[in-house]
């Protein structure tokens, strides 16, 4: 049998409610990550629209901040994004899936600011967007996007892939485009990179073929749609 002093939840349970709040309180204190997380949850008692809410204000913040993320930083930065990325897919899609495509959204613009902030080469940032990138197509799906509507955000976020953020999302929203939806993607593509060829780009730019567009030279390759 468990002594009476193991840290468990039985345990921790005869302490009351009131005690455990205050130790909460106080264990936090001098602790983001802690109160973010507390708030998240008091959030979460509300429903999921106070929870869409923290996370849009908590996306706001990381993608207005300005300190460098050092290498003994990633861990704690990584650990604050994968909050806000399993509260949009547990917790706000399960209710309001049209709300968390918006949501989604907002967090993969984020990995500008984090890429360019970031002085590590940890993969654990690009794992994470990638992960998002598919997040991002289930959820498109379940909310019942127009294919118009989606085939244009997908070709804007294409854009401005200088850190291979959205690699894998053509791939991703394959099943949430269908076969209308990929030809708009492409031909948006095809007209881009029309265009680039005709006014070039800064040298450090080139044409790495009709699906990927201009991408900058220090990034992976992207995508190809298929035929």
């Amino acid at each position: 049998m468990a002594a009476k002093t193991t840290l468990n939840a039985k345990n921790l349970e005869a302490l009351g409610a009131q005690r455990l709040a205050e130790l909460l309180i106080e264990i936090s204190t001098g602790s983001a990550a802690h109160k973010r997380r507390l708030r998240m949850e008091l959030a979460g008692s509300q429903g999921s629209t106070e929870v869409a809410r923290e996370i849009r204000k908590r996306l706001g913040s990381i993608a207005r901040a300005q300190s460098v993320i050092e290498w003994h930083k990633v861990k704690t930065v990584n650990a604050d994004l994968e909050a806000q990325r399993s509260a949009i897919v547990t917790i706000v899609a399960a209710d309001d899936p049209k709300e968390a495509f918006d949501l989604i959204w907002q967090f993969l613009a984020v990995a500008d600011s984090i890429f360019h902030r970031s002085n590590s080469s940890d993969t654990a940032f690009i794992e994470m967007f990638h992960q998002a990138c598919g997040d991002a197509g289930v959820i498109a799906s379940s909310a019942g996007i127009g294919i118009d509507v989606l085939a244009d955000k997908v070709f804007t976020a294409l854009q401005d892939n200088d850190y291979g953020q959205y690699d894998p999302l053509i791939a991703e929203m394959v099943p949430a485009l269908g076969k209308e939806g990929l030809e708009r993607l492409k031909g948006l593509l095809v007209q881009w990179s029309n265009e680039a060829e005709e006014k070039p780009a800064d040298a450090d730019r080139e044409i790495l073929g009709w699906a990927a567009a201009v991408r900058s030279t220090r990034t992976r390759s992207m995508p190809k749609i298929g035929d």
